[in-house]
């Protein structure tokens, strides 16, 4: 009896909610090879763009994940300047704030369609046949 691919597993490394073996971007997270999202499971056939516009979605997962992030830098930011919130404090913030948005862009735009793939979308099933070496 063959193991089962783990739903996170599958979402941790960007697999294919279908099959769970198939990549769904090309490229990597961070690295000079741009990463492109599939048009297909190179593994099952999958289409991943379920209908035009589909990825749309994923922006609004995006702008909540940004969210989070940017609260979570300013409130660190806070503490570890030791409750610094003077006119001057200003600039720590934005620049902070920034580059955490910056360095977090890969992350958000990969990781926001993941989201949708295995969490939002109710056309897409895991099939155990396909779940296959």
């Amino acid at each position: 009896m063959e193991k089962k691919t783990s739903k996170l597993y599958a979402i941790v490394h960007s697999k294919c909610p279908h099959c769970r073996r198939g990549d769904i971007f090309t490229g990597s997270l961070y690295g000079f090879n741009i990463q492109h999202t599939n048009t297909h499971c190179p593994h099952c056939g999958q289409r991943f763009e379920i209908e035009p516009g589909y990825f749309y979605a994923a922006m609004y997962i995006s702008y909540a994940m940004n969210c989070a992030e940017l609260i979570t830098l300013s409130i660190a930011t806070y503490i570890l300047s030791g409750g610094y919130l003077e006119f001057d404090a200003f600039w720590l913030y934005v620049g902070v704030i920034f580059t955490g948005t910056l360095l977090l862009s890969p992350f958000n735009y990969r990781y926001s369609r993941v989201i949708l793939l295995h969490w939002l979308s109710p056309k897409i099933k895991y099939n155990a046949y396909y779940d296959k070496p």
